[in-house]
């Protein structure tokens, strides 16, 4: 295989970026997210049952038996309590279990979770960071040795073990035999990845025949694929979503009217088919399609060049309007897209110097000083787990002293109340959350802090004669290998 996802750490405690490629394979959580439409919302685990008391303030999840950790020693309650444990201490993602209270271990099958206040623990329980269960030898070692982990060291329960690994070159995994879900065994007894950060390099190297699959193909060579009987091309809803939030901090984009006019502006459909490709959907709002609280009924603004020169002259700006616009120069759809929005501004007189930087250069300088920071910030973004209310609706548009993600400063009393108020009910009542997170991104397209470009569809390039599995939008950065298997 080929793949772009690099290594940052091999601590599955602390991880919190790519290499979550190879975490999902290595390592199990509780319970794993099925993506969306599935007949059940979770697949068990390491838990082979769960439940949640009527306040939605105590979960206990019920640990199965029989399973072990890669090195020999058995899963129980006192594992999953220690792993647990850990994360809330120190994981990257340690924020996800803000609701835990307690942790106890009352017999070697249960574990309980007693909560501060009501949450859905079976999504935190599910995330793709900070949630798998780490044997505690391992635990132990790298409390002492926060470098433990480094060398390729592993301690996981997942099919594949770690059989060696060259710093940014190669990773090589191990089917585990001992492995409890006989069902969902590897087909292949080595997974073999070459670290492959050029996608058009890992083009080159799959239809060369060099390996049998890779992760990332460029978006803009897919067609050519497509046409090609050797390959099959296949697209799936991902939690990645890009929006250009607006500087609601000062004029003119302090006033709703510019920021609906500029809404109007923006070529949407363009957009999708020259950043993504094709590969997109308009989004309804900052919650990607398939990850809750996602609605398809929150309004969505379309181009009307017309009507946005309207609200802008209504809104005293006739003669148009200067802005700046930063984004990242790494990222290729932004690239592609972004000149798009200028050209369509220009149509209404408003003219935007665009100015590419990295990615983390340009998140510094936004939070440094809203008053002479940008005015429009074009941001790729997916939650950290998939719960896009407590993640991005939250994160992205929630009132804040000092701005972290809040790129747009917006503030709205009114918005805040909706998603606190949503956020003390997602694990007693969902459709009441679901409804008030509705309300919020309603106020967010009538008030406009930020235009909501697109939903990326993740794309999958299979060779003929091998079976890959459908792509968990829940995962964003894991490609599971155990169901891969070349076709009879």
């Amino acid at each position: 295989m080929a793949a772009s996802a690099a290594i940052t750490t091999w601590d599955p405690v602390r991880s919190f970026s790519t290499e979550a490629l190879y975490m999902g394979n290595i390592y199990e959580p509780l319970l794993w997210k099925n993506p969306a439409g599935s007949a059940e919302a979770y697949s068990p685990a390491i838990a082979e049952s769960w439940s949640a008391s009527a306040d939605g303030k105590s979960w206990t999840f019920k640990i199965r038996s029989g399973a072990t950790f890669h090195d020999g020693e058995p899963i129980n309650a006192a594992a999953v309590k220690a792993s647990i444990d850990a994360a809330r201490d120190h994981a990257a993602a340690s924020f996800i279990w803000a609701p835990v209270e307690s942790v106890t271990a009352p017999d070697d099958s249960t574990v309980t979770l007693q909560l501060k206040y009501a949450a859905p623990m079976d999504l935190v329980a599910s995330s793709t960071y900070g949630a798998w269960i780490v044997a505690p030898k391992a635990l132990a070692a790298s409390a002492k040795n926060d470098k433990y982990f480094e060398a390729g060291i592993d301690a996981g329960s997942g099919p594949y073990t770690i059989d060696s690994y060259k710093p940014g070159s190669k990773v090589v995994l191990k089917k585990y035999d001992g492995y409890w879900n006989k069902k969902a065994a590897s087909h292949v007894d080595f997974v073999d990845i070459s670290i492959t950060p050029d996608a058009v390099t890992a083009q080159q190297m799959l239809t060369a025949g060099e390996v049998d699959y890779a992760t990332n193909i460029p978006l803009e060579n897919v067609k050519t694929l497509a046409s090609d009987p050797k390959f099959t091309v296949k697209d799936f809803n991902s939690p990645f979503n890009f929006l250009a939030m607006f500087n609601t901090s000062r004029a003119p984009l302090n006033d709703p009217e510019v920021r609906r006019a500029l809404s109007y502006a923006i070529p949407y459909k363009e957009i999708i088919d020259i950043g993504g490709q094709g590969y997109g959907t308009q989004s309804h709002g900052p919650a990607p399609s398939g990850i809750f609280p996602y609605s398809q009924d929150v309004p969505q603004y379309s181009q009307d060049l017309e009507k946005a020169k309207q609200l802008l002259a209504s809104a005293g700006h006739a003669d148009g309007m200067n802005l700046k616009l930063t984004y990242a120069s790494e990222n290729p759809a932004e690239a592609r897209f972004v000149p798009l929005i200028k050209d369509a501004f220009a149509k209404i007189g408003v003219k935007l110097d665009v100015k590419a930087e990295l990615f983390n250069q340009q998140w510094d300088s936004a939070k440094a000083d809203p008053q002479s920071a940008q005015d429009i910030f074009v941001l790729n973004y997916w939650p950290t787990y998939s719960d896009a209310g407590s993640d991005n609706l939250t994160t992205l548009f929630h009132s804040s002293e000092k701005p972290s993600f809040n790129l747009s400063y917006w503030k709205s009393p009114e918005y805040d109340k909706l998603v606190d108020k949503a956020a003390t009910l997602t694990g007693t009542d969902m459709d009441a959350a679901q409804g008030l997170y509705k309300e919020a991104m309603d106020l967010l397209y009538r008030e406009a802090p930020a235009a909501f470009l697109y939903d990326a569809r993740t794309v999958s390039v299979v060779p003929a004669g091998l079976e890959v599995p459908a792509y968990n939008e829940n995962y964003p950065f894991t490609a599971f290998f155990a169901p891969i298997k070349r076709a009879a």
